[in-house]
């Protein structure tokens, strides 16, 4: 049986942290990247364990998206993951519902970038395609991310958007979307 916890970053002990790395490193066929794996760091884990062996996983982490000139306060979703022996047994549902609480319950705004996997996971609970022009504030200013542009996904809380206007990201090492 399939257990859910949610917990801080802060709250994670050392074995689980590397158990969420182990299970990026699984689920994504060894691509992630530390950068990758910090981008999860510092929020809301939802964590689905099951017989003691991490299964699920994904984080939501507080960034600053600028649009129509207002920072909105965004969710921002990071290191979904389901081990490949366990997919399409709900815990990705799971994960995503906790996640969306949090969201819900502290953002203007979630917000997260999919592979073209996840993309109908993610539309068919209600994430919109962002069809507007995307970009990143770097510390040389504003730089346009069109490669992004497609792979960007919300879910309006309480922000009034235009989907297809300027949405600019915060800067972070790595990937910025």
């Amino acid at each position: 049986m399939a257990e859910l916890r949610t917990v801080h970053t802060a709250w994670l002990r050392a074995w689980e942290r590397q158990a969420i790395r182990d299970l990026l490193d699984e689920a994504f066929d060894e691509e992630i990247r530390d950068e990758d794996y910090e981008h999860a760091l510092g929020g809301i884990h939802a964590l689905v364990w099951e017989g003691g062996q991490l299964v699920g996983h994904g984080s939501v982490v507080m960034r600053r998206l600028v649009h129509r000139e207002r920072a909105l306060r965004t969710g921002y979703v990071e290191g979904v993951a389901v081990r490949s022996d366990r997919r399409r047994c709900g815990h990705g549902t799971s994960v995503m519902t906790a996640l969306e609480g949090v969201i819900r319950g502290a953002y203007e705004l979630g917000a997260l970038g999919a592979t073209d996997e996840a993309v109908a996971f993610y539309t068919g609970r209600g994430w919109k395609g962002w069809t507007g022009p995307a970009s990143v504030l770097t510390p040389q200013g504003i730089v346009p991310t069109p490669e992004e542009e497609g792979a960007i996904y919300v879910l309006p809380v309480t922000a009034e958007l235009t989907p297809d206007a300027d949405l600019t990201c915060d800067w972070r090492d790595g990937d910025v979307w």
